[in-house]
């Protein structure tokens, strides 16, 4: 059984502490620099390798890392999760995400199913599902083909398949494998619904409503306007529309949907993207085949994940750098940079799956930790962010640890080249310069112009953003946040957090309401 303790009972971490800190700026200068960008790298999987080099690590932090690993049993408690052991404390759930793309440990049993059996017949449903839906075989009530998918959803019903869809829409659409355009409707606010619909042909168009619980207020009330346009052209919602939601809700058995995939309780919606909440509208808008390609991936990676060795196991290594940073070096955010364009909705994801499973103050018992836990998260695509924030980050007086992205290839391989190199090799001579600019800054007489340099980073590095690699570098992030909420002795897979806001919300709507909640309704004219 895995030792569960809070962080700061570890002997190792105290050893930890005790190891005198690395000056990046110093160890990045030189042939230094040059000897741990080549030594501090670690395969991930689908030609992704995870470079530490820039980091502020040497010998004797990653050998402390590395018995923090050891006592904390980060290997033990990752086998457990993958065995069903119930790892979701605050509401007494599996976790079994991974089981969506592959089975690393025993089979699992819950609700009187093989959980594993269960992930793989939704996938296959919704797999022929699409492919009748590209046979022409289901249309709308003209008989024409459907043309376009809108998923109806909010937090990780939107966020993971979005980011996706967005990243690897050019390249199906230059492998000609972009079945049907994909569109995305979450806020509650009406203009989000009105532009997606105004820019959406709805004749043509299959609506997915995703909600686990069948009650989701923000889902339900976008679901009724969709419902209301398709009616106002003539049309019938039911011949519009499925769903993806649990057995048990409302949804399941309704008639207003053509069918309806499931999920369960035992996935967290910002680690859903592998079950049919990804599953479903990334099959409609690439293909089964690409959608497979995906999850095997991440299977890949979730493979990788199991070494036991940190120096071996990218995701492990990178919980642990991001631990030491955020509870010794006293860093509080973390960058995410990647210089792919595809991947411009990504932050966003990882905001939600970072900051929503370790943005917490009590320990996986309901103890109190007195440590800092998750990270700050923010993060746009390079090279947009170098015009932006990389100021503050370059000369500010706080260091921010950076987390580039980048890869070797463009996904639509074609190119223009100016003054002799390719908008590529520019792309990716920002992403090398960047790095080395944080780290080893710069002297000069004018303090105007002075960088200080120190600013740790590190870089996820690929031959090409594919369908594969893609899911390689979701489960990289998924077992990295994993691997710290082991760490921190925190439950990384509830969000009670989100749910007072929620309450709050019910009762201005009801007009119950007292004291500052009724004068800021009053001002928002509710």
């Amino acid at each position: 059984m895995a030792n569960w303790k809070n962080l700061d009972e570890l002997k190792s971490f105290d050893a930890l502490k005790a190891v005198a800190p690395v000056d990046v700026r110093s160890v990045m200068s030189g042939e230094s620099g040059a000897k741990r960008v080549r030594d501090y790298q670690i395969p991930i999987a689908c030609g992704l390798t995870y470079n530490y080099g820039a980091k502020a690590v040497d010998a004797h932090v990653l050998d402390a890392l590395a018995k923090i690993a050891e006592e904390a049993d980060l290997h033990v408690k990752y086998q457990e999760l993958l065995n069903g052991e119930m790892m979701n404390t605050g509401e007494k759930r599996l976790v079994l995400h991974h089981l969506c793309r592959g089975q690393l440990g025993n089979d699992v049993m819950a609700d009187g199913v093989n959980k594993r059996e269960f992930y793989v017949e939704q996938q296959k449903r919704a797999a022929d599902f699409a492919e009748r839906v590209h046979a022409g075989e289901l249309t709308n009530e003209n008989g024409e083909r459907f043309t376009e998918v809108v998923q109806i959803g909010i937090g990780g019903s939107d966020l993971g398949p979005r980011a996706v869809y967005i990243a690897l829409e050019n390249w199906a659409r230059k492998n000609g494998r972009l079945k049907m355009t994909a569109r995305f409707i979450s806020n509650v606010d009406p203009d989000d619904a009105s532009r997606v619909l105004q820019d959406t042909d709805v004749a043509h168009a299959l609506f997915i409503l995703v909600s686990k619980s069948g009650t989701t207020l923000e889902t339900l009330t976008n679901f009724q306007f969709v419902q209301d346009a398709l009616k106002r052209d003539g049309l019938d919602p039911k011949k519009h529309m499925i769903a993806v939601t649990s057995a048990a809700s409302p949804l399941a058995k309704s008639d207003d949907f053509l069918t309806a995939f499931y999920m369960d309780d035992h996935i967290g919606g910002r680690y859903s993207t592998s079950s049919a909440v990804g599953c479903a509208v990334l099959s409609l808008a690439f293909g089964p085949d690409v959608f497979a390609e995906f999850l095997e991936g991440a299977s890949a990676a979730d493979r990788a994940s199991l070494e036991t060795d940190p120096k071996k196991n990218a995701a492990m290594m990178d919980a642990l750098i991001g631990m030491y940073e955020r509870d010794v070096l006293g860093f509080d955010a973390t960058a995410v940079l990647p210089y792919s364009q595809a991947l411009s909705r990504f932050p966003a994801h990882l905001q939600q799956l970072d900051m929503e499973s370790n943005g917490k103050s009590v320990n996986r018992f309901g103890g109190p930790v007195t440590y800092p836990t998750g990270p700050i998260l923010f993060g746009e695509p390079g090279t947009n962010g170098q015009h932006s924030f990389y100021q503050l980050l370059h000369q500010g007086k706080t260091i921010v640890p950076l987390q580039f992205i980048g890869f070797r290839k463009s996904q639509l391989c074609s190119d223009v080249e100016i003054e002799g190199t390719s908008s590529q090799q520019k792309l990716c001579a920002n992403v090398a310069a960047q790095i080395v600019a944080f780290a080893c800054g710069k002297d000069d007489p004018d303090p105007n112009k002075t960088f200080d340099g120190g600013r740790p980073s590190s870089i996820i590095a690929g031959d090409q953003l594919t369908p594969a690699s893609l899911g390689a570098l979701l489960s990289h992030f998924e077992n990295k946040v994993m691997f710290q909420g082991f760490l921190w002795n925190i439950n990384s897979f509830d969000q009670e957090g989100v749910q007072l806001g929620k309450v709050l919300a019910k009762r201005v709507l009801a007009h119950d309401t007292d004291g500052a909640l009724t004068e800021y309704s009053r001002l928002l004219g509710i």
